[in-house]
C-alpha cells in the first residue's frame, strides 16, 4: 500500500503539517467556489447578449445551486472511498472545463448546464468534502480549523465579483471566463498535489473532541443522540433547511429591500457585502465558541442570535439602521453551516464524516434555494417584505426546536431521567 493510501501518522493531528493543509484547503475553497459569486456579475452582460429576461438570466445560479447541493451527497461519499485528492482533481476538471462551455456557450441553456456543471462537481468537491476532510486532522481546535475552513467560501464572495467585474468592464464575459477557468482549474488541480495525504488514524480520537464536547455525546457513534443514525441524519437536515430557508431572506432579497423603500439598488448591494463581510468574522468566532461547548450548542445559540436578527429587520425602514442590522444579522449567522459539520464528526463515526455532512450541507443549500423563491413568493401574495420575514422567523423557530431537543437528547437516558420530578 502506498503512503498516499494508507492513513498519516496520529501524531500529525493538530500539528504544523494539520495547519499548512488547513492553509491549502482555504484556497481551495476560494477557487473552487468562485463561480457561486461570479454567475451574479456577469448576470446582466448574459442577459443583454441572450436577450432573454431577468428569470431567464437567473436561471443558471438556480441550476448551479441545485447541483451544489446534489454533488455534495456524491463528492462526500467519494472522498470517503478513494481520498480527498481524487475528488479535487476531479473538481479541478470540472471547474475548468464548467467556466470554458460556458463561455463557449451561444445560449441561456447551455449557459446554465456548464453552471449545473460547475456546480455538480467543481464546487461540490471544494465545500463538504474539504469541511469533512479537516475535522479529521483537528481534535482539540476542531471548531475554528473547521470555521477557518468555511471562510473559505465568504472570501471567495468577496475576492471575485470585483475581479470578475474588472474583466468583464475591459474584456468583455467570454474572456473573463476563460481567464476565470484556467486560473481556478489550474490552481485547484496543482494544489491538490498538497492533499494526496489520508487523514490521521481514524481510530486515534473518538467522534467526539475537547471536554465540553465529551460530557454532552454519552451516546456511541452508532448511536447519534440516541437515535438510528437515519434518524439523526434526517433531523439535521430538516434544521439544514429550516435554518437556511431563513437565512437566504435577506441575503437574497435585501437589493430588492432596499429598492422598494427608495435607497437603490447600490445601497442594497453594500449591505449584502457587509453581511459576507460580518460573516467571515462570525464563522471564525463560532468556531472559537464551538471548541469550547460543542457543535449542537454552537448551532443553538447561532440560530437564537438569527431569530433576533431577522426580528430586528422588522421595525426598521432607515439607512443606517438597515446597514447596522444587516451587520448584526451577517455576525450573528456565520457559525451556523459550519456547526452541522462539527456535530457529525462528534456525533457520527469519524469513516462516514464526508457523505454525511456532505448530506447536511446539501440540505442548507436547498434550504437557501427555497428560501430565496418561498420569500419573494411571500411578497408577492402580500406586497409585503415584512410578511416574508415573519415567514423566516417561522422556519427559523423549527431550527431552534429541533436543536433544543437533539441537545435535550445529548443529556443521555440517565441524566435525563434523573431531572424528571
Amino acid at each position: 500500500m502506498s503512503a498516499a493510501a494508507t492513513p498519516s501518522d496520529a501524531s500529525l493531528i493538530d500539528s504544523r503539517t494539520a495547519a499548512w493543509r488547513l492553509l491549502v484547503v482555504v484556497l481551495l475553497v476560494t477557487l473552487g467556489n468562485s463561480a457561486m459569486y461570479v454567475v451574479s456579475v456577469v448576470l446582466p452582460a448574459v442577459q443583454a447578449e441572450f436577450g432573454i429576461g431577468r428569470a431567464g438570466a437567473s436561471l443558471p445560479y438556480t441550476l448551479m445551486m441545485v447541483c451544489l447541493g446534489l454533488g455534495g451527497l456524491w463528492t462526500g461519499l467519494w472522498a470517503d472511498r478513494w481520498g480527498i485528492a481524487r475528488v479535487l482533481w476531479l473538481g479541478a476538471a470540472a471547474v475548468g472545463a464548467g467556466y470554458l462551455l460556458a463561455a463557449l456557450s451561444g445560449n441561456v441553456w447551455l449557459f446554465g448546464l456548464a453552471h449545473g456543471l460547475l456546480g455538480l462537481l467543481g464546487g461540490a468537491a471544494t465545500f463538504a468534502p474539504l469541511m469533512a476532510d479537516t475535522g479529521l486532522w483537528w481534535h482539540r481546535r476542531r471548531g475554528i480549523a473547521m470555521a477557518i475552513c468555511a471562510s473559505g467560501n465568504y472570501i471567495a464572495g468577496t475576492l471575485w465579483p470585483p475581479l470578475a467585474q474588472w474583466g468583464i468592464t475591459h474584456y468583455g464575459w467570454r474572456p473573463t471566463y476563460v481567464a476565470l477557468g484556467l486560473v481556478c482549474g489550474v490552481g485547484m488541480a496543482l494544489l491538490a498535489l498538497a492533499m494526496r495525504r489520508r487523514p490521521p488514524a481514524l481510530s486515534a480520537h473518538p467522534a467526539s473532541h475537547g471536554a465540553a464536547a465529551a460530557r454532552a455525546t454519552p451516546w456511541p457513534p452508532e448511536r447519534p443522540f440516541g437515535l438510528t443514525p437515519a434518524q439523526a441524519q434526517w433531523l439535521l437536515c430538516v434544521a439544514g433547511v429550516a435554518c437556511c430557508v431563513a437565512m437566504s431572506m435577506p441575503q437574497v432579497h435585501i437589493v430588492a429591500y432596499c429598492s422598494d423603500l427608495g435607497f437603490g439598488a447600490a445601497r442594497g448591494a453594500e449591505m449584502l457585502s457587509l453581511m459576507l463581510a460580518s460573516g467571515i468574522v462570525s464563522r471564525l468566532v463560532s468556531g472559537w465558541i464551538c471548541d469550547h461547548i460543542g457543535g449542537i450548542r454552537t448551532l443553538l445559540l447561532g440560530s437564537a442570535l438569527q431569530g433576533v436578527a431577522l426580528l430586528l429587520f422588522l421595525p426598521v425602514d432607515g439607512l443606517v439602521p438597515l446597514y447596522v442590522v444587516s451587520a448584526l444579522f451577517g455576525l450573528f449567522q456565520g457559525g451556523i453551516v459550519p456547526s452541522y459539520a462539527i456535530i457529525v464528526r462528534e456525533h457520527f463515526p469519524a469513516r462516514e464524516a464526508g457523505a454525511r455532512t456532505g448530506a447536511v450541507i446539501m440540505a442548507t443549500l436547498l434550504g437557501m434555494a427555497l428560501g430565496g423563491w418561498l420569500s419573494g413568493w411571500v411578497f408577492d401574495l402580500t406586497g409585503s417584505y415584512r410578511a416574508a420575514f415573519l415567514n423566516g422567523i417561522g422556519w427559523n423557530l423549527l431550527n431552534l426546536a429541533i436543536a433544543s431537543w437533539l441537545l435535550w437528547r445529548t443529556r443521555g437516558p440517565g441524566l435525563r431521567l434523573a431531572a424528571t420530578p
